[in-house]
């Protein structure tokens, strides 16, 4: 049960309350059990993310537009958010300047985000501590990078390790903000909110969720009017950056309404969370535990996903903070389990155990080329292998140019038969490709071509120019060699005689 932040439940003021009295001798233990709720879980959540770090030199399609767009000039990006992508441009312009001061291929590319998660991991640790002490904010931060989802984006060159940490500390702040209300703190709180909705406009689902919390625990007018000014000013500064990717929307026309397994993956950690929240913790503050986790844990994906059916627009990555209420929930449950056991160190040691035997072979595969839905690295390898100097390539649909950019030097003394203006120039993710009458010309002067393709099975692509790809390679080209790769397949056209 929740209780007033003017009132603890004996009624009396907490600052009426006497300070307890503790041996001095047991102090510095106390104070290195509340660092461990931080330290541990961020030293784990790093360990894990460097583990597998460069996942065995692959690199998927959304990682490869990351790559190749941070590494424009700044001009260049800004010329391209007019166009494409704006919901990452605040990401792009972070990684360009991370490339700018190392370059250091897939590790500087994901390196950011094994950072950002292990102080997700730290946040999350400390959050748990002041919500139900610090044994229970150990567990909760332990739990949280031992997540597979949370293993999957720690080591992704994509802007949601840095949207999730900047989300935890986010929700630091509104707890100070309540519990000892200054207009510097909201302020505070205000400007890691906005921040965060700059790195990905479904941040501000978190926003909402903190304002169902606050109603949750019953927080006087006064502080939930300095909320809601909070709220929205968090709201309002990437205004811009709403109205900009609302008229990029057919970027995202690739998602589909919410199936059986989204429903499942939102519904699996859900209900775990409400189950962990049957036994509630006593608040330790203005706002209990299970107010403010539940609706970090559900509010942002039920919004989504209901929207999604009017228009799709759910995606688990979009809102991996979640996993921040359901580690809350899972540290104060196991907290209680393990004080009620009548070894809770041996308790604790077996459970550790089942933990990791669980989840390792799952954490193992998340750190291959296979756990993605393709590799550009491989399909770039692929193209090298099968092609020599002065054949053509084509990209099969056009949306799949990411291994040239991802890798250009496999492509060397290869001609892009289809290609009319680059990437950088145009402004655009994938260049611009020529009209169909000037492909089939182009094509049919190739003695060989290599096509990057989508796996079989995929719908094709119904324009003229790629229906102009599929009828001159049927007509005038013998199929020669293919390689299959994560997500791609690679062919090698010949004229007859030419293989």
């Amino acid at each position: 049960m929740s209780v007033s932040p003017a009132l603890d439940t004996a009624g009396a003021s907490p600052r009426a309350r006497p300070a307890p009295t503790e041996p001095p001798a047991s102090r510095p233990a106390g104070r290195t059990g509340h660092a461990a709720a931080g330290l541990a879980p961020a030293g784990l959540a790093l360990a894990l993310g460097l583990w597998g770090i460069r996942r065995e030199n692959s690199m998927w399609r959304d990682e490869s537009t990351t790559y190749q767009v941070a590494h424009r000039g700044l001009a260049d990006i800004w010329h391209l958010l007019g166009q494409a992508d704006v919901v990452h441009g605040l990401y792009y312009l972070f990684m360009h300047g991370v490339f700018a001061l190392w370059d250091g291929g897939l590790v500087a590319l994901r390196l950011p985000s094994v950072l950002a998660m292990a102080a997700a991991a730290a946040g999350v640790g400390l959050l748990g501590q002041r919500l139900a002490g610090p044994r229970a904010g150990l567990a909760a931060g332990l739990v949280f990078p031992l997540f597979p989802v949370v293993q999957r984006y720690a080591q992704e060159g994509r802007s949601y390790a840095l949207v999730c940490a900047v989300v935890v500390w986010a929700t630091h702040l509104l707890l100070s903000a309540v519990s000892r209300p200054r207009k510097r703190t909201w302020t505070g709180y205000a400007a890691v909110a906005a921040l965060a909705c700059l790195l990905h406009e479904f941040a501000v689902l978190a926003v909402l969720a903190h304002g169902v919390a606050l109603h949750r625990a019953r927080v006087p007018a006064g502080l939930g009017w300095a909320w809601g000014q909070a709220a929205a000013a968090a709201a309002l500064v990437p205004t811009p950056l709403v109205i900009v990717s609302q008229q990029q929307v057919a970027l995202v026309g690739w998602i589909s309404p919410p199936g059986t397994s989204q429903l499942l993956g939102f519904g699996v950690p859900a209900l775990a969370g409400v189950l962990c929240a049957r036994a509630p913790v006593p608040a330790r503050g203005p706002i209990a535990l299970g107010d403010l986790a539940l609706p970090l844990l559900i509010l942002p994906p039920a919004v989504l996903i209901a929207v999604s059916y009017l228009h799709p627009l759910y995606v688990d990555r979009y809102v991996i903070y979640v996993y921040v209420g359901l580690a809350l929930l899972a540290g104060a449950r196991l907290e209680r389990l393990l004080r009620a056991a009548t070894a809770p160190k041996t308790a604790a040691a077996a459970l550790a155990v089942v933990a990791v035997a669980a989840l390792l072979p799952y954490s193992a595969q998340l750190r291959t080329p296979q756990s993605r839905i393709d590799d550009t690295m491989a399909a770039a390898r692929a193209v090298r292998e099968l092609s020599r100097p002065g054949d053509g390539v084509l990209f099969m649909p056009a949306r799949r140019r990411e291994p040239i950019m991802s890798s250009p030097g496999d492509f060397r003394g290869l001609e892009d038969l289809a290609l009319a203006e680059r990437p950088v120039p145009s402004a655009t993710l994938h260049g611009v490709e020529l009209p169909a009458p000037r492909v089939r010309t182009r094509m049919l002067a190739a003695g060989r071509i290599v096509t990057v393709n989508d796996p079989p099975g995929r719908p094709l692509d119904d324009t003229p120019q790629e229906n102009t790809k599929r009828g001159v390679l049927k007509k005038y080209f013998q199929r020669c060699a293919a390689r299959d790769v994560t997500g791609m397949r690679i062919v090698l056209y010949g004229r007859p005689g030419t293989c």
